[in-house]
């Protein structure tokens, strides 16, 4: 037996739960890291650019999948909703990636932590899906948190700060992303999805990114493998944690990307969060962790 097949057979006797955990403990470290990486190219390269190489690099780090699976990952059992649902992610990371040069990461993961509550509106707005008080009460609650994490910047004035409010209008749009691949799970695997997400982005992007194209250095080409590998890597966990289990155990695991960017940010530009940021985070995460939870409750009830 290798070593991979021992390592997928020990996960498998840990449970759904802390399996989910694991794998969004993987999604954030990636995550973050991705976002320290990419964060330090825009000092040389165009964020358009930037979007452009990152996918394209994500595509290529999984070639010897490729090779060891076949052309059977490739195959796709909903072409239609591949395409659509990567539209929406070129909208959501390009708004992402122009903002990220100009937010701190601790920030940026804070904001993040909205999807959620966007995840439940657009559920109600394209599926359907009923929105009860108390969820309602949490989307108001994750709001405030918001604005308690934008509350030193508020006093500037919204257009001292439009990278902030880009990525909360970003937020949605991701949101949208999400629902869309969940909807795809039912049709294609994992590696699928992030495959053609990682080819189809590019493409979309290229066009844009064409207009503001630099010279690159072999460092920018390395460090452009780096973060095709964490992209990937981290959009795989991601599928695997909500393949393993509800978006509500795997919730607290989620809270570590806050410390994971916070440490990041303080090792490589000296950024030290301001105290609101935490206390928004906390509010936002609470918010968004009782949505999750009344999800998964209300999930049971219907099986």
């Amino acid at each position: 037996m290798t070593f991979a097949e021992q390592a997928a057979r020990r996960t498998e006797a840990l449970g759904p739960a802390l399996r989910g955990m694991l794998w969004m403990t993987l999604c954030g470290l990636c995550f973050a890291a991705l976002n320290a990486t990419t964060r330090v190219m825009t000092a040389d390269l165009h964020s358009w650019q930037i979007q452009c190489m990152r996918y394209s690099f994500g595509a290529l780090v999984m070639l010897p999948l490729v090779l060891r699976a076949g052309a059977s990952v490739l195959r796709t059992n909903n072409l239609k909703l591949q395409v659509a649902r990567c539209m929406v992610h070129t909208m959501g990371t390009g708004m992402w990636f122009i903002a990220l040069p100009l937010v701190p990461l601790a920030e940026i993961t804070a904001i993040s932590f909205t999807s959620p509550i966007f995840l439940t509106i657009g559920a109600m707005l394209f599926f359907g899906e009923k929105v009860r008080a108390d969820r309602w009460a949490a989307i108001f609650i994750g709001f405030a948190g918001v604005l308690i994490v934008l509350y030193p910047k508020l006093e500037h004035g919204i257009s001292a700060n439009w990278a902030s409010f880009l990525l909360i209008a970003a937020a949605p749009v991701s949101a949208g992303s999400y629902l869309l691949a969940k909807r795809l799970m039912r049709y294609d695997k994992p590696e699928t999805i992030v495959l053609w997400q990682s080819m189809l982005v590019s493409l979309f992007t290229l066009p844009v990114a064409s207009f503001f194209w630099l010279p690159m250095t072999a460092t920018h080409l390395a460090m452009f493998v780096i973060v095709g590998i964490l992209g990937s890597a981290g959009h795989y966990a991601l599928n695997r944690s909500l393949k393993a289990t509800d978006v509500a155990a795997t919730q607290p695991a989620r809270f570590l990307e806050l410390i994971w960017a916070s440490a990041l940010g303080f090792l490589i530009w000296t950024d030290v969060p301001p105290v609101w940021t935490f206390a928004g985070a906390m509010v936002i995460f609470g918010a968004t962790t009782w949505i999750a939870r009344r999800e998964a409750i209300a999930a049971r009830a219907r099986a």
